[in-house]
């Protein structure tokens, strides 16, 4: 029997609002997602628990529907949509267009009763319907054929109402739960009901006299204060049974047909997906779905064999000797700087495949991998290509003539992506499945294996003829998009430099690490005790919201901070804002006991780093931040605070290896100002970069109209926090904020800012112009980043857009230098022979272990290539510090 799911959407788009903490759910660029999130979790549980052939969503228009015409208190009582949650509908009906599931709402009208005509309409031709929605309202449509989800924990809990379920809560069958709510009234509706009646006398009154029109009948005869109550409020109780019943013939703009089940848009899927950053909840769709889509044509063809000993020199003198590209798979492990080769799986792009197991080679075999894969004349395509690149070093295999990492060239592409999964790619670039193709042909598609490397032989060359197929694909779109050169001139050599940078790690002081773990642990431990006696209760749990809600604001009665479904919220920011307003003692050991903790966390992740050689390796991500920026894992030691003693005390622990003569940390001075004024060509900002004055003290003299020697810490502060700012799209309102001023202070200073640096408005104004009309950003090196909500009716996200517009060029463009001169440096150490290495890069810093008597040379080095990495109007200034340790070393 077919089977219709129908949503509400408003109503569970708003309890997954309050279900999950709005602190813990936005993008990157601060759109709050936890509702729009909350509710695509559950449309695919319900989706897969219910499997509807039909499904739609319901969404109430506005809150004048013909019931408050009626009466103007109807929901009136209703607190005012929090702004977390304002725009976050309009998202959930992105989601839905990009699955192509309908919603409807009508005017004038609410979402049960397009729910409750769906309903009617679809049993009229005998289908099952199945209702997901929080409005106990729609409890009177429940019947033999029609049950009901209803959420009673969040979103993540359902009750299965069908109409014993009903009846045994509310001790009346499903028709008459309108008859019970008229009576009874609904406070979430604001309307009243009897005085003094609940739901087991109204259900009384309903069995005797067999519906609401049979009670109001026989009110007279009612005896008792509830007789009285009921006759004195029968007016309410009449209206309440008009605005509680829901209408079930309204003219609807679609018909059951148009609401069967098709196979989603995936290319908007991901699109939508990848803007809000739902990476788990896409693979979560994909896995539980995977015969959804019906956009893919099969697998992918290969006449593959797998390679015995003396076999694999032929086959590549055969197959691989010419320029033609080779797709490479690499079998094995891999992580912290080190890895581990089992097999390999090759493939041209005529589908002539091979895979070896390599672990106890023929000689002649070894030696003919060796010298294909070191040959920069042979071109191969590898995906995500460092982390195999550890495994063919462990193995003494060196890698050249990487021609396209597919995972890169599907970043450049699509910067915003948050999964560059190969299987996932070869889906929406090449319309296959990552699988081998059936052609029912004895001779084509087929794959000669021994039984025991069947599997994992397949799955090897049908990866690498993918990765082969891909490049052709991606090379193209890399081209239309303006970043080949960015791919062969800079992402694709620092595949190589990142590699060896993973595989030399940072040495790390094990006996520190530890010491300072304990010293953490005895800051957390004297925070807590400090915060117990400021409140003079010892039970007090600081980890706990609620606990703390009532500390704050119960028995301390504080300032209330922001409304959330469980109480006023204690996140960070609040807090702090919450101190600087009261200066209370227990706050501050507050906030000290969780900067504590965080660091102790932090200290304790890095001593399970250290590895058996001593050293940390973290593993660098090229295609993570959307603006070209670098990323750091497994440990992040980007994250370590620099600005603050006990940051520094942490780097302290990073040193130089005992091979090794010091650290030196070289890096940029003010480069994204630096890259501002030269987009800008504000002659002003020049000026002061290329006179060498202190640029805060020069915009500030400007700014403020006094003599550079005039302008105080504070002038300075002032306008070095708004320079900044303005690559970030900061607002008026953020301004005052961060430098807890008035917002009319503000725009004031930000009003005589734009006056004396015209040049800077006139390029923040255009950027976003000119990025509209396109479509994306681009950075001095042309990398793009496509901008599609610049054109949205959301005014969130189109707002959201317009501050990436101002933030990608400038922010991109600083990553991108910093990469070229990652090359650079790379370069010039192994063009002069030098041992020392580079080990870390952390935002606009590169960390180098120097070479016993190296330093001088390497020091040079270190200002002429990142000095020079790209051409400017304002000079590159490269600040260098030398020392022990990694704090030793900074300036």
């Amino acid at each position: 029997m077919s089977r219709l799911l129908l949503l509400d959407g408003h109503s569970l788009a708003y309890r997954a609002f309050f279900a999950l903490p709005v602190e813990n759910f936005s993008t990157s660029t601060g759109q709050h997602t936890n509702a729009v999130y909350g509710f695509t979790a559950m449309l695919i549980n319900v989706l897969r628990d219910e499997q509807p052939t039909h499904v739609a969503v319901a969404f109430d228009i506005s809150r004048q529907t013909f019931r408050s015409e009626q009466y103007a208190e109807y929901k009136a009582t209703r607190s005012a949509t929090p702004g977390e949650f304002q725009g976050q509908v309009a998202l959930v009906r992105e989601i839905l267009d990009a699955l192509r599931i309908r919603h409807v709402g009508i005017e004038g009208y609410e979402a049960d009763d397009v729910i409750a005509t769906l309903t009617t309409m679809a049993r009229a031709q005998d289908m099952e319907v199945v209702i997901c929605t929080g409005d106990r309202d729609a409890f009177q449509l429940v019947s033999p054929q029609v049950s009901l989800l209803y959420p009673v924990r969040g979103v993540s809990e359902v009750w299965r109402m069908d109409p014993a379920a009903v009846e045994t809560k509310y001790l009346v069958p499903p028709e008459r739960y309108s008859d019970l709510a008229a009576l009874v009234g609904e406070t979430s509706d604001n309307l009243p009901g009897v005085p003094g009646v609940g739901p087991k006398t109204a259900a009384k009154w309903l069995g005797l006299y067999g519906d609401l029109e049979g009670v109001v009948a026989h009110a007279d005869e009612i005896k008792g204060k509830a007789g009285e109550s009921l006759r004195a409020h029968l007016p309410d109780v009449l209206r309440n049974r008009r605005l509680n019943h829901l209408l079930r013939d309204l003219e609807l703009p679609v018909e059951i047909a148009d609401l069967e089940r098709v196979s989603w848009d995936r290319e908007e899927v991901h699109r939508v997906f990848d803007s809000l950053e739902f990476r788990v909840l896409r693979d979560r769709l994909f896995e539980t779905f995977e015969t959804t889509t019906d956009e893919v044509s099969g697998g992918l063809e290969v006449q593959g064999s797998v390679l015995g000993g003396g076999e694999l020199a032929p086959w590549l003198q055969e197959h691989a000797s010419t320029d033609a590209l080779v797709g490479l798979d690499v079998v094995g492990s891999w992580g912290r700087g080190s890895g581990e080769v089992s097999a390999l799986g090759l493939s041209t792009g005529e589908g002539e495949a091979a895979w070896v197991d390599v672990v106890d080679l023929d000689p002649r075999d070894d030696a003919a991998l060796a010298a294909w894969l070191a040959d920069p004349a042979r071109p191969k395509a590898m995906h995500d290509a460092k982390g195999p690149i550890h495994a063919l070093r462990a193995r003494g295999w060196v890698l050249d003539g990487l021609s396209v990492d597919t995972a890169l060239a599907a970043y450049l592409v699509r910067p915003d992506q948050r999964s560059y999964d190969l299987g996932d790619l070869v889906v929406r670039h090449l319309g296959r499945e990552l699988r081998v193709e059936d052609s029912g042909d004895a001779d084509q598609g087929q794959l000669d294996f021994s039984a025991d490397d069947d599997e994992a032989a397949q799955a090897s060359m049908v990866r690498a003829r993918a990765v082969v197929d891909l490049a052709a694909e991606l090379v193209d779109q890399v081209e239309q998009t303006g970043g080949t050169d960015l791919l062969h001139g800079v992402e694709l050599p620092l595949v190589h430099v990142l590699a060896a940078m993973e595989q030399a790690g940072i040495a790390a002081d094990r006996e520190a690490l530890t010491t300072l773990e304990a010293d953490f642990a005895d800051k957390v431990s004297q925070a807590q005790q400090d915060a117990w006696e400021a409140i003079g209760d010892e039970q007090i749990n600081l980890g706990s919201p609620k606990q703390l809600q009532v500390v704050l604001f119960d028995t301390l009665g504080l300032p209330k901070t922001r409304r959330t479904k469980t109480g006023y919220t204690t996140d960070a920011e609040a807090l702090a804002d919450l101190y600087v307003k009261t200066e209370h003692p227990f706050l501050e050991a507050l906030l000290r006991h969780r900067d504590a903790a965080r660091l102790r966390i932090t200290v304790e992740g890095l001593i399970k780093s250290v590895a058996d050689d001593g050293r940390i390796h973290t593993t660098y991500q090229q295609t993570i931040a959307a603006t070209g920026r670098l990323s750091s894992t497994d440990p992040n030691l980007q994250n370590i605070p620099i600005r603050t003693e006990e940051g520094r005390r942490i780097r302290e622990v990073f040193v130089v290896g005992p091979q090794a003569e010091c650290l030196l940390s070289a890096d940029y001075s003010q480069i994204e100002m630096r890259i501002m004024a030269h987009l800008s060509g504000d002659e002003g900002l020049i000026e002061a970069f290329q006179s060498g004055e202190d640029l805060h003290r020069f915009v500030g003299s400007r700014v403020f109209g006094v003599e550079p020697q005039d302008v105080t810490s504070e002038m300075r502060s002032k306008v070095k926090a708004m320079s900044y700012g303005l690559a970030y799209g900061l607002s008026a309102f953020g301004l005052s904020r961060q430098l807890t001023i008035s917002a009319g202070e503000a725009k004031a200073l930000m009003d005589e800012y734009f006056e004396r640096f015209g040049g800077v408005r006139d390029y923040l104004q255009e950027i976003v112009v000119q990025a509209r009309a396109t479509g994306y950003t681009e950075t001095m090196l042309g990398r793009r980043r496509y901008l599609p909500d610049l054109t949205s009716s959301n005014r969130q996200r189109r707002e959201m857009a317009e501050r990436m517009a101002l933030n990608a060029p400038i922010q991109g463009s600083a990553a991108d230098v910093v990469k070229v001169a990652m090359l650079g440096v790379d370069t010039a150490l192994r063009e002069q022979q030098l041992s020392s290495r580079v080990l870390l890069q952390v935002h606009d810093e590169l960390v180098v272990e120097v070479a016993h008597g190296e330093r001088e040379q390497v020091e040079a080095l270190l200002r002429e290539q990142m000095g020079r990495a790209v051409p400017m109007d304002v000079p590159l200034e490269v600040s260098i510090g030398s020392g022990r340790s990694w704090h030793e070393a900074a300036h």
